[in-house]
């Protein structure tokens, strides 16, 4: 029986010169989140597209589902919901009219269809306006219907591109709990682009980077972090740096002091057990500290050093040009 919800070899995908996608090696074991980050541009759009069976690639090969994404594409759509940023909503139906037709679609009856409509009740959570149109629908009401559509016919794989873009931070803890609930209580294995370095970290099990069509990293959210090194205790000592400097690099756990103006930059292997005994080294050689913190790598510290980017800063970016 095979392990993988999607396996992929050299996929690649060009646009007349551009190489958008340059081949891409992909194994997602079933009943995964897999967290898949990219600065505009990277090729993240063209490789959902592809999986999805939207685009045929230019080279390379792939199963979705244990289907051939070339010879096969509709049993892939028979097993796989997807919800991208822009969500097709026909405005002059309402959210349960819509919601039917995809069940119909996958060839539900109206009985079952209806069945998974009030199952998918809390993910929608938008009460008596479900009988509205949608077209008076707001942009978070949009996303969670589109979100509940792609789940209609209980998919295999969930292809989920910036599922809670737009949403308020309520809305999108609820929706970060049914992405848990799916994946954990009914075994769905989750492809997921988000513009929100923390939904990756809280959800993933693991992450990719994109950058410049190519899968640059790949690992855990915990093994990505490590990859950066130590941890940073930040200490502002104002003018009195060297004594501040031979204070701390007498601590064995101390692996390296750099100064920058008034402050330190101290790197131990667990901040959070080091700072202490940094503050007593440094209290007991009469270093007045005015402010000591500590710096934990994180995904946008991983972020930045693939792609030389903050995610914060390619995040707002992507959201000025979707406007």
């Amino acid at each position: 029986m095979n392990e993988w919800a999607i396996e992929a070899k050299g996929l690649a995908r060009s646009f007349n010169d551009v190489e958008a996608v340059k081949g891409i090696d992909l194994s997602i074991p079933k009943g995964q989140i897999y967290g898949f980050l990219g600065p505009n541009g990277a090729g993240k759009t063209t490789l959902i597209r592809m999986l999805i069976t939207l685009l045929l690639p230019t080279k390379g090969e792939a199963r979705v589902a244990g289907f051939d994404l070339r010879s096969e594409p509709k049993q892939i759509r028979l097993r796989i919901g997807a919800a991208l940023q822009e969500a097709t909503l026909d405005p002059k139906q309402t959210g349960l009219e819509f919601l039917r037709l995809q069940g119909y679609l996958y060839g539900l009856s109206r009985r079952q269809a209806d069945q998974r409509i009030e199952e998918l009740g809390s993910l929608v959570d938008i009460g008596d306006a479900i009988k509205r149109f949608i077209s008076t629908y707001s942009g978070g009401m949009k996303r969670r219907l589109d979100l509940a559509a792609a789940l209609i016919h209980n998919p295999e794989i969930l292809f989920l591109d910036e599922p809670t873009t737009g949403l308020d931070p309520i809305s999108r803890n609820r929706v970060w709990e049914e992405v848990r609930r799916i994946n954990q209580e009914l075994g769905v294995t989750i492809f997921l682009t988000t513009q929100y370095l923390e939904e990756a970290d809280s959800l993933a099990d693991k992450v990719g980077i994109i950058n410049h069509g190519l899968l640059a990293v790949e690992g855990t959210p915990a093994e990505l972090k490590r990859s950066m090194g130590s941890d940073i205790i930040i200490a502002d000592v104002g003018t009195d740096t060297e004594s501040a400097i031979d204070a701390v690099k007498a601590l064995d756990a101390v692996g390296q002091v750099e100064s920058h103006g008034t402050e330190l930059m101290i790197r131990v292997s667990n901040g959070a057990a080091h700072i202490g005994p940094v503050a007593l080294a440094l209290h007991q050689r009469g270093v007045e500290v005015k402010e000591i913190k500590m710096h934990t790598p994180t995904l946008d510290d991983v972020f930045l050093n693939v792609t030389g980017a903050r995610f914060e800063e390619v995040a707002a970016a992507e959201d000025v040009e979707n406007e």
